[in-house]
């Protein structure tokens, strides 16, 4: 815990809390701090004026990031037959129908995303409990009820990430790892940005982006002057 604190308190030295960067400064003062032995997710977290208890301001959506997340994502796909077999040519990690209908029924959920073939969502739908409370639940919207299992597959394993406004009207994703690039995060960070921007309700009144913060695993949170941020 020593060890810990003091390196916050460094962290500290270097942080004014109440100044506005720009997406680059912020990305480059993130990966000044002083490491930890694992590769921290980057994460945004983009306060939305938007009223997230209507359902015409629930915002979400899908974008492919340029640089994807630098997480291995394990992809639970249920299918049968020839979609089975597609779904494993295209790096699915687990692909079926029965089986594991029950292994998930059951508790297990040692795996990142799912698709189905829209088939089998009556199926799927009674796995309601344990996909939806951790947000796996396959959906058409999200690309992830689908035939063309192939390519949602390699959609999600090149980096495509799924984003949606919680019911503070926040919305918090990972946008990629410390250990990239800087230029890459911003890359990546400007891609979401844009596509919540298209996302943007036209039921939406007044300042549709509020506040963006960026953080680090194990860093604090740095404020990002939105006005300078540029996604196109």
């Amino acid at each position: 815990m020593g060890r810990l604190s003091k390196r916050f308190r460094e962290i500290a030295k270097s942080v004014d809390e109440q100044k506005q960067h720009s997406l680059e400064e912020a990305v480059e003062l993130l990966k000044q701090f002083p490491p930890v032995k694992f590769d921290q997710s980057v994460e945004i977290a983009l306060k939305l004026g938007v009223d997230p208890r209507k359902s015409d301001q629930n915002v979400r959506g899908t974008v492919s990031l340029p640089n994807g997340t630098g997480k291995t994502t394990r992809i639970l796909v249920f299918a049968r037959g020839d979609k089975m077999q597609e779904a494993l040519d295209a790096g699915a990690d687990f692909a079926g129908a029965d089986e594991y209908f029950e292994k998930v029924g059951k508790g297990w959920t040692d795996f990142d995303a799912v698709i189905a073939t829209p088939d089998l969502m009556r199926d799927v739908g009674k796995l309601g409990k344990v996909l939806g409370p951790r947000g796996l639940m396959p959906t058409p919207k999200a690309g992830t009820v689908t035939n063309d299992i192939g390519k949602a597959v390699q959609d999600l394993k090149g980096g495509k990430i799924e984003f949606k406004v919680d019911r503070y009207g926040v919305i918090n994703t990972a946008v990629g790892k410390i250990s990239f690039t800087s230029e890459k995060l911003v890359e990546n960070i400007k891609a979401l940005i844009d596509a919540i921007q298209k996302a943007k309700p036209a039921s939406a009144k007044g300042q549709y982006m509020k506040s963006l913060a960026l953080s680090s695993t194990m860093g604090p949170g740095l404020k990002i002057e939105l006005r300078k941020v540029e996604t196109k």
